[in-house]
């Protein structure tokens, strides 16, 4: 019998589950797709927003939309088309639902379990055909997925020790197939996050004409020390690439966002001789600032066009 057995949201940055189904199955296949779940919502930043795992009796697909998840488990034979039509209808009344300064805020798993009822409800319906609304248009959907078929994942790419490092969204519209360069969109920005991309700005404009300054003192005075305009330039670079940072995803961006912050505190204690005690705040400042900014703007799903 071709069925829908369970569905979860999940938060796409970390995979902190918001809400879910509740399962009374508690057989060794539903157990095994359980563990599917919790690895795939650990790799979901790294995912297209629309994927499927064949498990043997059990199919597992989900979609990913402006920062969250919609998963379900259903039965091998169940339609693909019906599937992501039931997907799509989640992922549409949990946006109408809460915004996304709740999902992103959100600290305890399952902190909108009461999403539950709407789930259990829509579940039902698309488990007895005969009650489905005559107004979904299943043909748009169909057209949708042959265009644009979901990634098909491998339960051997599943358990891979590397995961799925080497998948991006970017390039597997129409063909399913993935580029190995991670062109992910990130989250909308912010005006903090505008603030912080000028003053990051500001800070290597400054440093690279005070490191042009340096060279020329350093032409007409043969004393002069070379390694302070090496200092201006690194803070230079490290500003630059923080800009960087903030506007395109990255692989270990977090980690290059701290990277290059220490960079620019080591530049600027380095010219400390060179500097006041309000400029060297105002940079270390700003550089703080930038790399809470990188932080915070984390990577989002693609918003679903299924036309349903």
């Amino acid at each position: 019998m071709s069925m829908i057995l369970s569905a979860s949201v999940v938060r796409v940055r970390d995979g902190l589950p918001l809400s879910a189904s509740t399962d009374y199955d508690q057989s060794t296949g539903m157990q095994e797709c359980r563990k599917y779940f919790k690895m795939l919502s650990k790799k979901l930043s790294q995912l297209p927003d629309r994927c499927t795992l064949k498990t043997g009796q059990y199919n597992i697909n989900f979609i990913s939309s402006l920062g969250v998840s919609y998963m379900m488990l259903c039965t091998e034979n169940y339609p693909s088309v019906l599937a992501f039509c039931f997907l799509d209808e989640l992922q549409k009344e949990f946006i109408t639902t809460y915004n996304m300064m709740k999902t992103n805020t959100a600290i305890r798993p399952y902190c909108f379990i009461e999403f539950d009822n709407f789930i259990q409800r829509t579940k039902q319906r698309y488990n007895n055909t005969r009650s489905l609304s005559t107004k979904m248009n299943l043909a748009d959907m169909q057209t949708e997925i042959k265009l644009r078929p979901p990634y098909q994942i491998s339960v051997s790419e599943l358990r891979s020790a590397n995961g799925f490092s080497h998948i991006s969204v970017g390039e597997y519209k129409n063909t399913g197939k993935i580029s190995a360069a991670p062109h992910q969109r990130l989250e909308p920005v912010t005006l903090p996050g505008i603030v912080s991309f000028v003053l990051s700005l500001l800070c290597g404009a400054l440093n690279l004409i005070r490191g042009f300054h340096a060279i020329e003192s350093l032409l007409q005075n043969e004393g002069e020390d070379f390694s302070y305009v090496i200092a201006f330039f690194l803070g230079t670079v490290a500003c630059l690439y923080q800009c960087y940072l903030f506007v395109y995803y990255t692989g270990w961006r977090n980690a290059k966002s701290f990277l290059t912050f220490g960079l620019i505190c080591l530049c600027n204690m380095y010219l400390y001789e060179l500097r006041n005690l309000w400029q060297l705040f105002f940079h270390v400042t700003v550089g703080a600032f930038s790399t809470l900014q990188i932080r915070l703007r984390q990577p989002q799903g693609k918003s679903p066009d299924y036309n349903v």
